[in-house]
């Protein structure tokens, strides 16, 4: 099947060839006629499935086969996002796939000035990519008008339900008008997602093209049992032994990834923090170093979970294993992505075993443990719990802690309820 075969226009299935595509992936093939039929719609896809097309590609064709005459232009089409990074992705890829349409297009998010943005709506956007806390902030100043928008995307909308923006969707949505065409795409069909969906989309149609929770087939997946003290002598053996170019390392708190990429630096290995409490400046500088090669290692939190698109990225390492076991496959998913191979390394001590068995209880499966010779655990060291002290400033919140009172979570579970919002995107 080829994208003229799902009925897009001869510009943008020539766009997306220029793009180096020439097959749609089988959620392109599934959303893009629901999009193009004007149906709400309903998809469950992992990362690197190629979603975002699936959505970029048919709204922009709804949209300028209706084009409005009126100046300036109004928001006809709303991207939500949870993070910074997702929306300047998402911002990329509709400026990609809309060369030579007659389309404008803004992306606001937290993190740097308003006025350049508010700037940019002046002049009139048709689309307007943005993540919730700054669209807010936008709304109560009056520099934004959503009141004809005609499609709503809320993207990973899983994930912006676990970050705790749940109000501030619920905002959103009444400054929109009720008869709108609504896309709800997400990891998985969880209960809380079904639950959202069925207060903002009317008949969708649904589609999902992954099991729930299952890691991509192509990523090697591995544990190394180590004690905690010599993980990051363990990690920089890997890397060097193995001369690996590229790696995405996860830690849980934003003070443990400025500490791993400075003794990383230390050790010979150029590497860089990637966490909530750096400027947007210094993540976009951080992400773009490592694309580029000058940075070899990328020590993330969870913030860098989802969202961040890294042609070709060989390896991710789970310096540390998340508290909540689907975050853990949503960390893989940086590798492996577009059908390339990938491997997902995991350096576990004896305080993860519970954290361990939950994450395996998700994906229904044993990971396969190998222990790298001269790093076998001491037997006699016993287990200590994870947060039984400050880390970072915080106690124990995934993703490092970024201001929030640490949820009371299992190994396993989705979400917590009662948790603040956090308006870090």
């Amino acid at each position: 099947m080829s994208f003229t075969d799902l009925g897009l226009s001869a510009d943008l299935v020539r766009t997306v060839a220029q793009q180096g595509y020439d097959s749609p992936t089988p959620i392109q093939t599934k959303a893009i006629p629901c999009v193009l039929s004007g149906q709400d719609l309903m998809a469950a896809a992992q990362t690197g499935t190629g979603k975002t097309a699936a959505f970029t590609l048919p709204l922009l064709q709804r949209l300028a086969s209706s084009p409005i005459k009126t100046a300036p232009r109004s928001v006809r089409c709303l991207i939500l996002t949870p993070t910074r990074e997702l929306a300047a992705q998402v911002q990329d890829s509709v400026r990609q796939y809309s060369q030579g349409l007659s389309i404008g297009s803004a992306v606001v998010f937290g993190g740097v000035g308003m006025q350049p943005q508010v700037q940019n709506l002046r002049r009139g956007v048709d689309i307007l990519v943005a993540t919730p806390g700054r669209l807010l902030d936008h709304v109560r100043q009056g520099t934004v008008d959503l009141s004809r928008v005609e499609i709503l995307v809320l993207d990973e909308a899983d994930r912006m339900l676990d970050m705790g923006f749940i109000h501030d969707i619920r905002k959103v949505l009444a400054e929109l008008p009720k008869q709108r065409q609504t896309l709800l795409f997400s990891a998985t069909f969880s209960d809380d997602i079904r639950r959202l969906a069925d207060g903002l989309l009317h008949k969708p149609q649904r589609v999902e093209v992954a099991a729930r929770n299952s890691a991509a087939d192509a990523i090697e997946q591995v544990v190394h049992p180590v004690d905690r003290v010599r993980k990051r002598e363990l990690l920089s053996r890997l890397i060097h032994d193995n001369a690996w170019r590229q790696v995405l390392v996860f830690t849980r708190t934003k003070h443990g990834a400025n500490r791993l990429a400075t003794q990383l630096d230390s050790d010979g290995l150029p590497a860089a923090a990637l966490h909530g409490n750096k400027s947007q400046t210094a993540r976009t500088r951080a992400l773009a170093d490592f694309k580029q090669g000058r940075v070899r290692v990328l020590v993330a939190t969870d913030i860098a979970a989802r969202g961040l698109d890294i042609d070709q990225l060989p390896h991710v390492v789970n310096f540390e294993l998340p508290t909540v076991a689907e975050d853990y496959v949503h960390r893989i998913g940086r590798t492996g992505r577009a059908g390339h191979d990938g491997e997902a390394v995991s350096l576990v001590c004896i305080d993860e075993q519970k954290l361990l068995r939950g994450i395996e209880l998700v994906l229904r499966r044993q990971l396969p443990q190998l222990v790298v010779s001269g790093f076998e655990p001491d037997p006699t060291i016993r287990a200590e719990p994870l947060f039984n002290k400050p880390q970072g400033g915080r106690r124990g919140r995934p993703g490092g802690g970024s201001g929030t009172k640490a949820p009371n979570r299992q190994p396993g579970s989705s979400r917590s309820a009662g948790r603040r919002e956090y308006r870090g995107a």
